[in-house]
């Protein structure tokens, strides 16, 4: 990646006990995304490919235009937050992936999403 094309992706995970029903396998999460433009040119969020794995290995591939109704344009130093949910039918797991951008010079790229758990408290230890 070159300083031009530099996408941070930073997430923060909340497991949501009012809306998950561990008795019939579903485990709700949110999960809360803030994406910066490092780099040195403006980029725009075109698309967003998730690989989500639950606590049984199981994978789901979800591939989507922009993030939650938006294609945010993001200038040098911008950054843009959304928050999103997940629904796992295991108390753990894994979600990852990658959001497709385009600069403002009409060169794609991709912005790699660091993998990170979601767990029901006092499950991991």
């Amino acid at each position: 990646m070159s300083d031009r094309h530099n996408i941070q992706v930073s997430v923060r995970t909340q497991f949501l006990p009012d809306q998950s029903d561990g008795e019939n396998g579903r485990y709700v999460f949110a999960y809360t995304i803030t994406i910066r433009n490092s780099g040195t040119l403006t980029a725009q969020l075109i698309s967003r490919h998730w690989i989500i794995t639950d606590g049984n290995g199981r994978v789901q591939e979800v591939k989507g235009l922009g993030v939650v109704g938006n294609q945010p344009l993001l200038k040098p130093g911008e950054s843009f937050e959304y928050t999103s949910g997940c629904v796992l039918d295991t108390p753990v797991g894994t979600m990852g992936g990658s959001y497709q951008m385009v600069a403002d010079d009409g060169s794609p790229f991709e912005a790699e999403i660091p993998e990170f758990v979601l767990a029901m408290p006092r499950t991991l230890h």
